[in-house]
């Protein structure tokens, strides 16, 4: 669950964006302001089921924007990248290397 609740938090820092207002209230009181919801529900004098819905549907729109934008995937794949480069960097390891690490991450861009 954790981990899901990870995942969910860094698409909506990448796509929400392409949220709208309601979705972005939604999903900004239940992952990050830890509201439950109920809570949202009476806030917004609608149903608990109504809430649910949306930010179930909301999560599957922010995964498929992952799918099809990748941006999440690339900080991942460029964050790996440097925490390896800091690595060889503190090692003082082999220049053909760190190189190979430097090069792999331009092609990022």
């Amino acid at each position: 669950m954790i981990e899901k609740t990870v995942r969910i938090n860094y698409l909506y820092d990448f796509y929400q964006a392409l949220l709208t207002e309601k979705q972005n209230e939604y999903m900004r009181m239940y992952y990050q302001d830890d509201w439950s919801l109920g809570e949202i529900a009476e806030y917004f004098e609608i149903s608990r089921q109504a809430v649910y819905d949306n930010i179930r549907r909301t999560e599957a729109m922010l995964e498929d924007y992952e799918e099809k934008l990748r941006l999440f995937a690339r900080f991942e794949t460029m964050h790996s990248h440097l925490a390896e480069l800091k690595q060889l960097i503190e090692a003082k390891e082999d220049r053909e290397k760190l190189f190979a690490v430097i090069e792999s991450l331009e092609k990022l861009e």
